[in-house]
């Protein structure tokens, strides 16, 4: 609920445990985000305050998911990926639900040099001719340019698939390096509203690099081993404003 921001006791890291510490998606970006508001979630049970929802990017998600699903009970090719040239069909699996489920599964593995259970939660998943698997991430803006993934707060996005190409790796499937992000952009050049929005459907792939979720896994270990609450991330908007407002308290 928003404004109660009361500091939670159950779920943070303690060092002495020997339970698997889950760790997140969602988390690991938070800790490249700002390692002082991570540490503050993970170790002091002090979050950042909830965003709101975005209710109308939740529908175009839903809605896309129904749709893929079609295809994959039917073991057909989206059109979007014949549009685009892509050799695949959505992947059919008994577990993809709990892949979806973000919140309570998602793809789950156990990264035993650091005793953290990784999980995230998927938008979908294709398989090429080769039994490849393809991360692939829903997203949805709307906006006159050209839709594109070049922005540095889309390494956001980037980084997503990435750990979910990881996940998936590490659970003993063969992924494809190309994740793709199917970016719906609604058409803001109509008239008028008459009670619907119209949208253009892209596909951008992406290449991915996994290297880096091990060295990162291994950087969150230390920090929350640490005794000292770490510097704020110069870039962080909730330490400044924080930062900004005890300045001003303190006069």
């Amino acid at each position: 609920m928003f404004g109660n921001y009361t500091r939670r006791t159950r779920g943070l890291y303690d060092s002495s445990s020997s339970e698997p510490f889950v760790i997140s998606r969602s988390k690991i970006d938070l800790f490249t985000s700002c390692q002082r508001c991570f540490y503050l979630d993970q170790r002091l049970g002090i979050k950042r305050p909830d965003s709101f929802p975005f209710t109308l990017n939740n529908a175009v998600d839903l809605l896309l998911k129904k749709e893929f699903d079609i295809h994959r009970s039917h073991k057909s090719v989206h059109p979007l990926l014949k549009q685009y040239g892509v050799d695949a069909v959505p992947f059919q699996h008994e577990e993809l639900e709990l892949w979806r489920d973000a919140l309570r599964h998602g793809v789950k593995y156990l990264y035993k040099p650091t005793n953290f259970l990784v999980r995230g939660g998927i938008d979908d998943v294709w398989v090429d001719k080769d039994g490849k698997l393809i991360v692939v991430d829903y997203k949805a803006t709307s906006k006159d340019t050209e839709v594109t993934i070049d922005a540095d707060w889309q390494n956001a996005y980037k980084r997503q698939v990435e750990v979910y190409q990881w996940l998936f790796r590490q659970n003993g499937f063969r992924v494809s390096p190309t994740a793709y992000f199917v970016y719906v952009n609604a058409k803001r050049d109509r008239e008028a509203f008459d009670g619907k929005l119209e949208f253009d459907v892209n596909l951008i792939p992406y290449e991915g690099d996994d290297s880096w979720i091990p060295g990162i896994l291994g950087d969150i270990k230390k920090c929350l081993n640490g005794d000292s609450i770490p510097a704020a991330s110069q870039s962080c908007d909730y330490c400044a404003y924080r930062r900004t407002a005890l300045d001003f308290e303190s006069k």
